[in-house]
């Protein structure tokens, strides 16, 4: 288990040297797509590239060779060109295999399409077997044979040649397996062009449109066989990922699929299918074969064992195994009197591996341990390091376009989370026990040297309790443990053990050293020979035992006090693993390992529900997985990706209600251009929103029309009719006016919202600051609106983003008792009203009291004895016997009779409820019209009737007494609108399902972000109704050109393409999308840094006409700019741990620019600093706390966090430092940038080694931008904030250029220190008075105390201003320490000082100007004198 050697990494080219290349600039003259003017073909171009470079350039062979080719201009050269020459086979299994990975390109997808039922011409006896399984297909078989009969002979070779080429490739393949020897050496090339092909192989069998053909011609060359009977699968080494790759093809070649109709097979089915194999082989044997009237007799279950098969095929002849083989057409008969030349190894290995009994692949997934064991975390083939460099194959699945059934697509996400999740546990288990640092001791045993507050050793462990299986099964039902520990330790890490709670999850670590005591650990070798961890092994808590020994559960109850230092923890282990255990120490004599473990290891919770959601995906599988029939071909990657559009469903609805989306009739029609818009009334005044707009709905059947009906037709599709229609009055009372959209959405977002509304699926692309969420929240209001008996499950991938959607629907006109927030994120809502489960309960409760009291109010102005308050079934009783009685007498006084109306006085002579509405508005009749005073009466009965309405759905709040069941009922009956992340669906399914939970309508935000597992399971929160799904609507919200999931591991997240969520595969496929197209977030400078990277996007028209947009932002001369910074002391970029990633140099500029800015007057809190690596946002912290963070005149930015983190958040300034100055890492992707360039409004500064990341081909687009612009930062420091130039304007004050960072900090120091001295001036002259005010002398001394205070405090702030000493923090001590956890709470303005005092700010602001006019430092190099003050030297 040993790790192998760290391989290189892959140094990509820069662009200097791309654009060297001979092939590039050749490609800029022919080929290049974005070339307009290219030269004409030149076969002589093709001689030259295949002589001297032989297709180095990418877009070569698809823009110039196959468009150009014809026999005419033919040659070697251009046909090796085109086939790279193919140095060796491997080159082509590499081409061939991506090819069938990327069936979203056209022109791969017509070519896979020609692999069909022709492939099967060098079938004989196998073809007509073939075709009587499936009938329909000899109708075909005939139709290929005469249109071969119509080809010339040179085409029906070539033809032929074709469809013979894989079957060629596979006899290649078995020629070059056969010739590795067992144990003689072998060339690397052979074993991975072995490894490669069958990787192919299982790409094409994972496939259902090449799988449908191949895998019949697969059979035929019975690969698998010749490969399980090879040398290579018993070369230890070697041969090692080559069995694991064969394994998993033997998985795909019998998967539970008809591969002619794609139908996923049932268990009956494919025991239907193994019972028809042994029986034809019985009667095979029992009518040619005496020898085998045994086997022909016997019953299946006695003969279909690879025991059993062996026992009677085993004393057969080769010549005989091969005659039987023939009579099941699996090989060519064998002429008489000729021996087989097959082996009978071979022979025997056939027929026994294609009938012996098989384990159902369900079987196989429940007896599978979902704990990682020793054996998987260290697997290199199985889970690599990250240093993997995409060099060579892994045994791992893929997640690509296509999957064959629902099963296929959940096993294949199931197997990857938990490998996922096996790579973070190996990080964590490797990070504690190195710290526990484990040695040899004196004896033998083992002693540890160092601790880890994730990790304890174990003092005692035994098994308790091993429970008895369930019917039909071999392992047991629960296997229970009780694990011992000694918690000497501090008392807040004692706390975090006693704190763990039920189902939390621990690794069991067995560790027998071989060190001796005081053996350095080295992180770069290898972890398993250092430690001698031999066992691990998983559990999930049941609670802490108490004195008694019983589990104390989690409860309102305290809980008990225990007295010393040693606690026991009661564990479930698991019972598939236990089974393995005790079967392999029984069996095999192994030891027993629930004897050996030492260590017990906890992780953090936010990164341990791993199980939870492997047992979701598990559950998912062992049931029927029911999606609605427009989604389930969508979901695996066939049919038509448009099918689920709303214009193509078949219950399109063609009226709909957009309530308060449109503020105007301008804004509709503007809304809906090159449509035509007919107004149902032509009052202008009548005009005005909510409007129902009526769509033309299009059914695409029908016959073929004239022209003329076609023009009509078209019209009619372009013609929307707008009703204008008026909202009832609800009530007299202010907060009865129902609350209003104010955003003037623009025609794409209206599209989106339009198809959010309709059934079906809606993909809405949202690149940054283009209103995704504004978007989403109101098409959740008008579904709400639209559809009232209908429930809408929102699920995003952050808690941030659900309380940010969650906040601007609260500001809709939405009724709060129909909100319900599940999860544990609900407690950073920006609100005093709690939208949890239990908030909602109290919220119900108390909503009750005051209704009920209003019922009282209510009840006295009518004048009624009783007390109908008493409970909702009272007032319910109440409000049919006596207010109901009085509306409708009092309706029949006044409506309408006749042809005379009533008099406009009578409505409110008449009204029943004038005590009642007494503390409304007065008058509550304005006596103008008989139809304006009858709808405000009409309002005062919906207001009463609604109290009532309401307390009849509390009258479940009176019945269940328990928080619990009326927490449940709320959320399975009165929540309309329920938000919650997807974890929390992962975690809670089973809950939700057993609940009875529903839904009709899905809206995920930020879909790109999530995994597509974890897309998929909010889809199977509910039961099916009769077999089918209620889902209606699927909204999903994103953008793919951001950052994807989170995946740690990169070959899971660039071989098996991990990364890839659902919404991106969609968008692959080819689904429809709405592409939102105007941004109002940023000015449009900082816009061009990354609008590139979308199809069309623009600025919405305030960000060229607002104030903010247009003003220049003050003391600095550009709104973004990319500040080089060079080594400082000699050091660029520092690792002082792997992949912490530090420099001290541009966090001392950012820290620098930073408190410069806070001078001149801009708010600390709306600045944020972002750096691209965890190391640098911890060390421009550490820099903030020791220089300015609890400085009244400074403070803390906003955030101090990652880009990564950052995402989906903005501020008006963006300070980032890019770290990297030997190599760009990882914001060489694309989508980094993108998240990078786009989160700052007004102002972004970056800074960089500009010579590193100019050079980076991917970054060009950015980048080409940002070096246009001087690399030294310009200021203007006797510019204050907020300035009145406009943007891009020739400053009035004068430009300094800072040339590096030791000269900002010299500045910057010089700047505070003459600022205090210039304010503590002006106190001074403040503080003596003239005369008149004399009279106010209390307050003018209190003042003095004050200012004389906050001087103080600044005076010793001073000290840290950043003139650090030498003594300054280090970036190796800045690592962060064994309890510091990743997810630190970002830094934020409101937790500090910052602008506590307004008063001292505002007077400094007013001398800032004269302040910084006298502190401005040379525009050279630093002097000697500057170096002192710059910050500290690195240790």
């Amino acid at each position: 288990m040993a790790a192998p050697a760290q391989p290189k990494k892959i140094v990509a080219p820069t662009v200097s040297q791309i654009n060297a290349e001979f092939v590039t600039q050749l490609a800029c003259k022919y080929w290049a797509p974005h070339i307009k003017k290219k030269s004409p073909f030149d076969i002589k171009v093709i001689e030259e590239i295949y002589e001297k470079e032989i297709v180095k350039s990418s877009q070569y062979l698809e823009n110039y060779l196959w468009m150009n080719y014809s026999p005419e201009v033919s040659s070697k050269a251009y046909l090796m060109s085109i086939c790279y020459h193919f140095h060796s086979f491997l080159i082509l299994l590499l081409f061939l295999d991506h090819c069938f990975n990327s069936l979203e390109v056209d022109l791969i997808r017509s070519q896979v399409q020609r692999l069909s039922l022709p492939m099967w011409m060098g079938f004989t006896a196998r073809l007509e077997l073939e075709l009587k399984k499936t009938p329909k297909l000899r109708k075909f078989w005939n139709l290929i044979k005469k249109n071969d009969e119509k080809m010339d002979p040179e085409a029906r070779e070539q033809a032929y040649q074709e469809r013979r080429f894989l079957s060629q490739l596979i006899q290649k393949f078995i020629s070059v397996l056969k010739s590795v020897p067992l144990s003689e050496p072998v060339t690397m090339d052979k074993v991975h062009y072995c490894e490669r092909f069958i990787e192919l192989m299982i790409d094409l069998e994972a496939l259902l449109p090449t799988r449908r053909w191949f895998n019949t011609i697969l059979d035929d060359s019975h690969l698998l066989v010749h490969c399980y009977l090879s040398n290579l699968v018993h070369r230890e080494e070697d041969g090692h990922l080559f069995s694991q790759l064969l394994d998993m093809l033997k998985f795909y070649t019998g998967f539970e699929i008809n591969d002619q109709t794609g139908n996923a097979l049932t268990e009956n089915e494919m025991t239907t299918i193994h019972y028809d194999r042994i029986t034809s082989l019985q009667r095979a044997a029992f009518a040619h074969f005496p020898e085998l009237y045994d086997f022909a007799l016997s019953n299946v279950a006695e003969v279909d064992t690879r025991e059993s098969l062996v026992k009677f095929f085993g004393p057969l002849s080769s010549n005989t195994l091969h005659q039987v083989a023939s009579y099941l057409c699996l090989l060519p008969t064998l002429p008489k009197n000729e021996d087989t030349t097959f082996d009978k190894k071979f022979l025997l290995e056939l027929l026994v591996s294609r009938h012996e009994r098989r384990i159902s692949q369900i079987q196989q997934l429940n007896q599978m341990p979902l704990y990682p064991t020793e054996k998987i975390i260290w697997d290199e083939n199985i889970v690599p390091t990250e240093y993997y460099s995409g060099e060579g194959c892994l045994a791992l699945p893929k997640l690509n376009l296509q999957f064959l059934t629902l099963h296929d697509y959940l096993l294949r996400n199931f197997n990857l989370f938990r490998l996922e999740s096996t790579y973070e546990i190996r990080q964590d288990i490797e990070d504690s026990v190195s710290r526990m640092k484990p040695w040899q001791s004196e004896y033998g045993g083992v002693v540890f040297g160092g601790w880890a507050r994730m990790a304890q050793p174990i003092v005692a462990f035994t098994v308790v309790e091993v429970a008895k299986p369930n019917i039909g099964e071999n392992w047991p039902t629960r296997v229970r443990a009780d694990v011992t520990i000694n918690l000497n330790v501090r008392d807040h890490i004692k706390d975090e053990w006693e704190g763990l709670r039920k189902h939390d999850v621990c690794f069991l670590i067995t560790v027998r050293p071989t060190k001796p005591y005081g053996t350095k650990f080295d992180r770069r070798r290898p972890f398993i020979e250092q430690v001698g961890l031999v066992y691990v092994r998983g559990c999930e808590i049941q609670g802490m035992l108490d004195d008694k020994g019983r589990v104390i559960e989690d409860g309102p109850e305290p809980r008990p006090n225990l007295r010393g230092e040693s606690r026991t923890f009661r564990v479930f282990l698991d019972p598939n693993q236990y089974q393995q255990d005790m079967t392999n120490t029984i069996q095999n004599g192994a030891e027993d390992v629930y004897e050996t473990f030492n260590i017990i290891m906890r992780r953090k919770p936010k990164e341990n529900n791993f199980k939870a959601v492997l047992e979701t995906i598990r559950n998912l599988m062992n049931t029927d997985c029911v999606v609605p029939d427009w989604l389930h071909d969508i979901i695996l990657g066939y049919g038509d990706p448009s099918s689920a559009h709303y214009s193509k469903m078949p219950n399109q609805i063609a009226t709909l209600d957009f309530n308060d989306t449109f503020l105007s009739i301008e804004h509709l029609k503007a809304s809906f251009p090159g449509h035509n818009v007919k107004v149902t009334v032509d009052d202008p005044t009548l005009q005005i929103p909510p409007f129902r707009i009526t769509f033309p709905v299009r059914s695409g059947k029908g016959k073929k029309r004239k022209d003329a009906d076609e023009d009509e037709d078209t019209e009619e599709a372009k013609t929307l009719i707008v009703e204008p229609h008026v909202i009832p009055n609800r009530g007299p009372y202010p907060y009865n006016q129902p609350k209003r959209n104010t955003i003037q959405f623009t025609h794409t977002q209206i599209e989106a919202i339009r198809a959010g509304m309709q059934p079906g699926l809606t993909m809405v692309v949202g690149p940054p600051g283009t209103g995704k969420t504004d978007v989403a929240v109101q098409i959740i209001s008008n579904i709400y609106h639209n559809f009232p008996e209908q429930r809408t499950l929102i699920v995003t991938h952050s808690n941030q983003a659900l309380n940010q959607l969650f906040e601007k629907i609260m500001a809709l006109d939405i009724d709060e008792r129909h909100l319900l927030r599940l999860g544990h994120g609900e407690e950073e809502l920006e609100t005093e009203k709690d939208f949890s489960r239990y908030g909602r309960v109290n919220y119900v409760l108390a909503r009750r009291i005051e209704l009920l009291e209003e019922v009282k109010r209510l009840q006295k102005s009518l004048g009624v004895p009783g007390d109908a308050s008493y409970t909702c079934e009272t007032a319910g009783y109440f409000f049919l016997y006596q207010v109901m009685s009085r509306w409708e007498e009092y309706i029949s006084k006044v409506k309408n009779k006749g042809s005379t109306l009533p008099d406009v006085t009578e409505i409110s002579t008449f009204f029943p409820f004038h005590e009642y509405f007494a503390n409304a508005p007065q008058p509550i009749f304005k006596g103008r019209s008989y139809e304006e005073d009858m709808e405000i009466a009409e309002g005062c009965f919906r207001h009463i009737k609604k109290i009532f309405t309401q307390l009849e759905e509390f009258r479940a709040s009176e019945l269940l007494r328990s928080g619990l069941d009326r927490s449940k009922y709320l959320l399975v009956k009165e929540a309309k609108i329920i938000a919650m992340t997807c974890t929390h669906a992962a975690l809670k399914r089973h809950d939700l399902v057993k609940l009875g939970f529903k839904y009709d309508n899905i809206l995920m935000e930020e879909a790109a972000q999530i995994l597509e597992i974890e897309t998929f399971i909010p889809l199977l929160l509910q039961n099916p109704q009769d077999g089918f799904s209620r889902l209606k609507r699927w909204i999903m919200i994103g953008d793919h050109h951001q950052l994807p999931p989170v995946i740690k591991n990169m070959a899971f997240q660039k071989y098996s393409n991990m990364e890839q969520s659902l919404f991106t595969r969609f968008v692959r496929v080819g689904v429809p999308t709405v592409d939102l197209d105007a941004q109002g977030r940023a000015r449009a400078s900082l816009c061009n840094l990354y609008n590139w990277r979308y199809k069309n996007l623009g600025n919405l028209p305030h960000v060229q006409l607002l104030p903010e947009f247009s003003t220049a932002n003050a003391g600095l001369l550009y709104d973004f700019q990319l500040i080089n910074v060079e080594d400082f002391q000699g050091v660029g970029e520092s690792e002082p741990n792997p992949y912490f990633y530090q420099n001290l140099g541009e966090a001392e500029y950012v820290v620098a620019l930073f408190m410069y800015m806070c001078l001149l007057g801009y708010p600390a809190d709306r600045i944020s600093i972002l750096t691209t690596y965890n190391g640098q946002k911890h060390l421009i912290r550490d820099i903030i706390n020791r220089r300015c963070g609890n400085n009244p005149l400074i403070g803390r930015p906003n955030k101090v966090t990652t880009v990564d983190r950052f995402q989906g958040q903005q501020n008006d300034y963006i300070l980032l430092s890019l770290v990297r100055t030997r190599a760009v890492g990882h914001l060489r992707d694309v989508r980094r940038l993108v998240v990078a360039m786009s989160r700052a409004r007004l102002g972004l500064y970056i800074f960089a080694r500009v010579s590193l990341f100019q050079n980076c081909f991917e970054l060009t687009p950015a980048f080409s931008q940002l070096t246009a612009r001087p690399l030294h930062l310009h200021i203007i420091p006797t510019e204050p904030f907020p300035t009145t130039r406009k943007n891009g304007e020739r400053p009035s004050h004068e430009v300094q250029i800072i040339k590096n960072m030791p000269q900002m900090a010299n500045f910057v120091y010089n700047m505070y220190m003459h600022l205090i001295q210039t304010t503590h001036h002006y106190h001074q002259t403040f503080l003596q008075l003239p005369p008149a005010m004399v009279e106010e002398g209390e307050e003018v001394q209190n003042q003095e105390i004050e200012l004389e205070a906050e001087e103080e405090a600044m005076l010793i702030q001073a000290d840290d201003i950043p003139s650090p000493p030498d003594d300054s923090c280090s970036q190796e001590t800045l690592a962060p320490q064994s309890d510091t956890t990743p997810n630190q709470t970002e830094t934020t303005a409101s937790q500090t000082g910052a602008d506590s005092n307004p008063q001292t700010l505002t007077a400094s602001c007013e001398v800032i100007a004269s302040v910084a006019g006298t502190v401005t430092a040379p525009v050279e190099a630093v002097t000697p004198q500057d170096a002192t003050s710059a910050p500290a030297k690195t240790n």
